[in-house]
């Protein structure tokens, strides 16, 4: 049997530097470094290359958004991932138009910027005010061909979420990435989900026979408000636990929770394949009996809808 072997890393790290370049230059030492030992995709957290603005809602951040095209931190990364042979999501603020979207552009090994995915699920609640930034993505799910393999990518918010790794899984995903950024609970100092996060993840590897890839943030930072001096801003600690599993769920790779570390693991793409076709969960699967997927309460099909179901 031929072998399709991919080394995927995960970079757990900071960045919550204002000056956007001390992010940058972190994050590109740690995928210089990943390259050097040998992987082949590098998956960065989310937004890696700028605090975690929403902590609070100040309107004044809303500056910070790029456009996709012509972005001159996305073409570096993307020149970064030519030089080093790797494929590489670039996490960006994205401004189009009116709107302003929480993205990942995909660069291939060649360089070559192969698209954009905008987070589907935007969440809400103190320290991850998203809702004021972002709109809801609409490029739908996204796969990408690459030199090594087809990659899924979705961002945090989007990996509670069971539809998105099966919709990548059906689209074709080898490897499934979920870049985040999550931590502390302001409004509860005794929540933590990190257990939560990583069981939800390790089940849509386990039942898509798919790897996933996890790169979570660490540090703490302090929001500056919202636009009131009186009002001071949340502090969000994240607590890393960034990992990589295989495709029965199980963690091969996983970081503390405070260290900044690279995570790598190697996969036959070819034998991942075959064991997922024999297992026959894609063939005894019955699209035409989940139709309750198309409603928000269970029972009410929108009426433009009701016959495709």
């Amino acid at each position: 049997m031929t072998k399709r072997t991919i080394t995927v890393a995960s970079v757990q790290m900071a960045s919550g530097d204002w000056d956007f370049q001390l992010n940058m230059d972190r994050a590109e030492r740690l995928i210089r470094e990943a390259a050097a030992k040998g992987a082949n995709l590098v998956l960065c957290p989310e937004l890696f290359m700028m605090p975690y603005f929403c902590l609070d809602q100040n309107v004044n951040h809303l500056d910070l958004a790029e456009p996709f095209e012509g972005n001159p931190r996305i073409a570096h990364f993307a020149k970064l991932a030519g030089e080093l042979n790797i494929v590489l999501p670039i996490g960006f603020f994205e401004r189009a138009g009116n709107a302003a979207f929480n993205s990942v552009a995909v660069a291939d090994a060649d360089g070559a910027v192969l698209g954009v995915y905008r987070k589907t699920h935007i969440p809400d609640g103190p320290g991850y005010t998203e809702k004021f930034y972002f709109s809801p993505g609409d490029t739908g799910f996204k796969v990408w061909d690459t030199r090594f393999g087809r990659i899924g990518v979705a961002i945090c918010w989007d990996q509670w979420y069971p539809e998105t790794a099966r919709s990548m899984a059906l689209m074709g995903a080898e490897i499934m990435c979920f870049p985040t950024i999550i931590g502390s609970e302001p409004h509860s100092t005794e929540m933590d989900t990190a257990g939560h996060w990583q069981r939800t993840m390790q089940g849509h590897a386990a039942a898509n026979m798919v790897p996933v890839v996890a790169a979570n943030r660490i540090g703490s930072e302090t929001g500056i408000g919202n636009n009131n001096a009186l009002q001071k801003g949340l502090t969000g600690t994240f607590y890393g636990s960034s990992f990589i599993a295989d495709y029965t769920g199980k963690k091969v790779a996983e970081a503390n929770r405070v260290d900044e570390t690279i995570l790598l693991h190697s996969f036959d793409l070819e034998e991942i394949r075959k064991e997922r076709q024999s297992f026959g969960f894609f063939r005894d699967r019955r699209p035409e009996m989940y139709t309750t997927l198309q409603t928000s309460d269970g029972h009410h099909i929108r009426p433009d809808l009701r016959k495709k179901a």
